[in-house]
């Protein structure tokens, strides 16, 4: 039933548009893989309720198991991910991935880039100096440091980087949340694809860890296709279907 039900949701998402702005003046070239890369205080089954969707809808798609030990570690795995692909790839992320995927993304099999509420930096640009022109998101208070590595207490990450979520789906990613390179937050890029590359951008409307209006400014910036989600950080968990409409009008699935 279960399979039956994702089918569904699959054929539903084809058929049906999602208010969009800043649409793309030309359609999107029809990708075969999505690569998706995870953000900070996660790993790549923060996906696993998108994945299954595009899979349906006849995506080859895999997720990549990001160290977040630095940028250029995060940014070798990716590349990893992507050599793997036959052919037109769309590029998604989540968060702090939005970092990698701007760096990755001049690689000439990606078509698209997808950004889930997620940074999106210019090249060589202080993004830490960026964000500080925006409020400062309650979740930065729970951040747990130690021996250079950073995790989001228990109660920061269950009230606000996993607001919205089902409360024992929240721990079950609490629990499995990714140790993070304190230093990654200031790495900087060579490159940002998104100058060049077609881009689609989910806004978090209640992000309590990313502040939404930064998100709007990132998306506008970049010209990207745009959704708001009514979510929290972790739309990618709590609004899959709506997340996986946009990574399949990249694709070249449905409306643009």
């Amino acid at each position: 039933m279960k399979v039956w039900r994702t089918l569904l949701v699959a054929a539903s998402l084809l058929a049906a548009p999602i208010t969009l702005a800043h649409a793309q003046s030309t359609a999107p070239v029809k990708a075969k893989n999505v690569v998706l890369v995870h953000g900070a205080w996660a790993d790549g089954s923060s996906w696993s309720e998108v994945i299954p969707i595009l899979q349906a809808a006849g995506l080859h798609v895999t997720a990549v198991q990001n160290p977040l030990t630095s940028l250029s570690d995060s940014v070798e795995a990716t590349q990893r991910a992507l050599a793997e692909q036959d052919g037109p790839t769309v590029l998604v992320a989540h968060s702090w991935g939005g970092t990698v995927i701007s760096q990755v993304g001049t690689d000439p099999k990606v078509t698209g880039l997808v950004y889930i509420a997620a940074r999106a930096p210019d090249a060589n640009e202080d993004f830490v100096a960026l964000s500080k022109q925006f409020p400062t998101g309650p979740v930065r208070a729970g951040i747990v440091e130690r021996d250079g590595f950073t995790k989001l207490s228990e109660d920061a990450f269950l009230k606000y980087f996993a607001n919205g979520v089902a409360p024992q789906q929240a721990k079950e990613l609490y629990a499995v949340q990714w140790p993070t390179a304190a230093s990654i937050f200031a790495g900087r890029t060579t490159d940002a694809a998104w100058h060049a590359k077609p881009s689609w951008y989910a806004v978090s409307k209640n992000d309590d860890t990313i502040n939404p209006d930064l998100q709007r400014f990132l998306a506008k910036r970049m010209h990207a296709t745009t959704v708001e989600l009514d979510a929290g950080h972790l739309s990618l968990v709590s609004r899959p279907k709506e997340v996986a409409s946009l990574i399949l009008q990249a694709a070249g699935y449905g409306p643009s």
